[in-house]
């Protein structure tokens, strides 16, 4: 095929990074954009030389001729966009979360599977050099087996505003904002295992702090539903997966922390592993106590894993390459988030089918 023609539904913040990715590729052309603001999608065409510009993404799908679309919107956004473009006949990349639950995820499967197109889950953490020095261990055995893990992704005072914080637009709040993120990744490393049941809580004792100065974390691009914060300030959960393994969860945008962080960490039969902030191995050797860790350079900030994400998104799409992040996976987390959702309201361990 020739040029892959890509269009953009979503023109806010998380879309400049799809945006910078395809550039970086000499065989995508960048078609159109998409925003509800036409404002904002008429500054992202003349930004980026985007020829045409929509505000609904059903007219742009039907007026242009494309063989992918990265869709960057609010959540509440991420099926129906989807399953329009795969009906369509053309590719997805779906910005993380897959959709508001695991319902609208399983639509979008069908749809995917229906279509014969590809449906890529925007789990962008995957593409870091770390994770897959981490998979790349774990899949060759040098932690035996994984039993325990524990993952977390905190802010001191990092609510986004804006949409995130509306429930009817995001879907919740740090839980499937940041805890997906972390999730995800611990299913990957160990090898994918399946989510059997979960517990967990949600609290709403702070609220967004607005009048507190935040930490400088992700802001929305909109302000849409500016003055409602009906989300959760905190999550924490235990997931159970069917190989026996357990996972600790734990996740805010405002909670008093010294500071916020990420980690991931995971406890084998042979050695534990520290992913995030940093790879660092415990283990045994010779009878005795050993830490080590790995003496590379990982090259893996923000934008960097983004372009790398892109670049296997479109060589899926050009050359049939196997999707890293298919839309199934994306369906067992919905699961799993649903269900922490779901033991926070009836305060009971939650089965995940």
């Amino acid at each position: 095929m020739g040029k892959v023609k890509i269009g953009i539904i979503g023109a806010g913040s998380i879309s400049q990074f799809h945006i910078h990715g395809y550039q970086q590729l000499p065989d995508v052309e960048l078609t159109a954009v998409c925003d509800i603001n036409e404002e904002r999608a008429k500054l992202a065409a003349e930004k980026y030389g985007i020829p045409h510009v929509f505000t609904d993404f059903n007219e742009m799908l039907k007026s242009v001729e494309l063989d992918g679309v990265s869709v960057c919107t609010w959540n509440n956004a991420h099926a129906p966009a989807s399953i329009a473009a795969l009906k369509a006949g053309v590719n997805v990349l779906c910005e993380k979360p897959m959709a508001m639950n695991a319902g609208q995820a399983e639509e979008m499967l069908k749809v995917s599977k229906e279509t014969g197109k590809l449906l890529m889950i925007g789990f962008v953490k995957r593409f870091e050099d770390k994770t897959q020095l981490v998979k790349k261990l774990a899949d060759n055995g040098e932690f035996g087996d994984i039993y325990y893990a524990k993952i977390g992704y905190t802010r001191r005072r990092g609510n986004p505003g804006g949409w995130f914080s509306n429930r009817e637009l995001s879907g919740g709040g740090p839980l499937i904002d940041l805890g997906v993120h972390v999730i995800d990744l611990v299913r990957y490393v160990m090898g994918k295992p399946k989510a059997v049941s979960a517990y967990g809580n949600t609290f709403n004792k702070i609220a967004s702090r607005t009048d507190i100065v935040q930490t400088g974390d992700y802001k929305a691009a909109s302000n849409q539903g500016e003055d409602i914060n009906n989300v959760e300030d905190a999550a924490v959960g235990v997931i159970n997966f069917d190989n026996g393994a357990t996972v600790t969860l734990e996740t805010s945008w405002v909670q008093h922390v010294k500071e916020g962080q990420t980690y991931l960490e995971l406890y084998g039969s042979k050695a534990g592993i520290s992913l995030e902030p940093k790879v660092e191995i415990s283990g045994e050797k010779d009878g005795m106590m050993i830490d080590w860790a790995p003496v590379v350079s990982f090259n893996d900030d923000f934008q960097t894993i983004f372009d790398r994400e892109v670049a296997h998104y479109v060589d899926c799409i050009k050359n049939g390459t196997i999707c890293r992040n298919p839309a199934e996976d994306g369906v067992e987390v919905m699961k799993i988030l649903d269900a922490v959702y779901e033991s926070a309201e009836t305060k009971k361990d939650v089965k995940i089918k």
